[in-house]
């Protein structure tokens, strides 16, 4: 085992990475620093500087960093300019949320003198992969810790005992047979993977959803919403300047009211299992709606085919923890450059779970010219026999087959 001096832990205050972090203490003898990311779980972090206190980890080496601004500007806004979906259904909310973590572990290993930096991702899941690709892209030479990969606390059992041994608190919740669900939150989206999950057949239980109602329980009127887009970013909501979190914010409260964006999936990790999780992404599956709608008016035909060629690639890219890659960052170059002309407004009617597109246009823009669209006499803006010689070409090639077919 090599020398370890200091190691920055991806710290949560949960009962995994509290054990963790006293299993640092005892196996590697070195000082803890800890990282707990704010990115809009909704969950008070303060906690998690008490319970590092008592584990003494040093005030100046415990830090709480508030990144949900950071996230969604830098993170989730560039994937949802690529309509992002892993899967046809996945929007990727724990999976960008990792490339983010890894950036400011790295950070902060640099800033403290740090030589190692531990995360508490299980060994058979996708989110090892992401953190770890993530800090090797950013710091080559840094030394990562996975305890799932090398301690014998394999079973809920062990873990407890061992917290139980190391006067690490319990909550009722983990001593009366554990939260229902595994779950990982954050601005974009919630996660549910485990227990009644386990089975692919089984209903999700519907006290087991967060941030959305039922679909049958939404409001029985419908709301419309105004989205404003620059660059291909949302700036505005019925017509209000927003940064980039709150907008997110905003669009998952609206969307939560009305039923939007529950998903249930069969997914294929990465390290090789199909894995069955539910998902709430009420924001996010509105964004992605409205933004595919202004496309539609200001993107080039081919220009917006070849995106949708090359989004499963990027897709999975995210999804493989490949974010830092020089691959994502060149995509990322030509999906941005695309952008420039995604400017305008998308008006969405949200209703018992559906989003519906009810308008669009960009002043600056928009590409849908209705003197040639009409049914109406457009007054030869298009020749309609023009139409004749480009089907008889495109034809050729199916015509000389079937004349070869017929003639066997």
């Amino acid at each position: 085992m090599s020398e370890i001096n200091k190691v920055v832990l991806a710290y949560s205050g949960g009962l995994d990475t509290s054990v963790i972090l006293k299993w640092l203490q005892d196996t590697y003898h070195c000082e803890v620093v800890t990282f707990t990311a704010d990115l809009g779980q909704g969950e008070e972090l303060e906690p998690a500087r008490q319970k590092a206190l008592k584990f003494g980890i040093k005030p100046e080496h415990i830090f709480i960093d508030d990144v949900r601004e950071e996230f969604v500007r830098d993170f989730v806004f560039p994937m949802f300019r690529a309509n992002t979906v892993y899967e046809g259904e996945y929007l990727l909310g724990t999976s960008i949320a990792r490339p983010l973590i890894a950036k400011r572990l790295v950070e902060i290993a640099n800033a403290t003198g740090a030589d190692a930096v531990s995360h508490g991702a299980t060994g058979k899941g996708n989110d090892q992969v992401r953190f770890e690709l993530g800090a090797y892209a950013l710091k080559p030479g840094i030394k990562i810790i996975a305890p799932w990969r090398e301690w014998d606390l394999l079973s809920r059992e062990k873990l407890l005992a061992y917290a139980e041994s190391n006067g690490i608190p319990i909550d009722m919740k983990h001593r009366n047979g554990g939260s229902p669900y595994s779950m990982d939150a954050n601005l974009l989206h919630i996660s549910f993977e485990g227990r009644h999950l386990e089975d692919p057949a089984a209903e999700a239980e519907e006290s087991m959803w967060r941030w959305t109602v039922s679909p049958e329980n939404a409001p029985d009127a419908a709301e419309y919403l105004d989205i404003e887009f620059k660059s291909g970013d949302i700036v505005a909501l019925n017509g209000v300047a927003m940064s980039p979190a709150t907008v997110l914010a905003t669009l998952n409260q609206l969307g939560g009211k009305h039923g939007i964006g529950r998903l249930d999936l069969v997914e294929n990790r990465y390290v090789g299992m199909k894995s069955r999780g539910c998902y709430e992404t009420p924001g996010g599956t509105i964004m992605l709606k409205a933004h595919r709608a202004i496309e539609s008016i200001t993107l080039d035909r081919e220009v917006a085919h070849l995106k949708d060629d090359l989004m499963p690639r990027y897709a999975s890219m995210i999804y493989n923890g490949y974010w830092w890659s020089p691959e994502r960052l060149a995509l990322q170059t030509l999906i941005d450059h695309t952008q420039q002309t995604v400017n305008g407004w998308v008006r969405v009617k949200l209703y018992k779970g559906n989003v519906i597109v009810v308008g669009r246009d960009s002043k600056t823009d928009s590409l849908f010219d209705p003197t040639i669209a009409t049914f109406e006499d457009d007054k030869g803006a298009y020749d309609q026999k023009d139409a004749g010689g480009f089907i008889k070409l495109n034809a050729l090639r199916m015509r000389i087959a079937a004349n070869l077919k017929n003639r066997k």
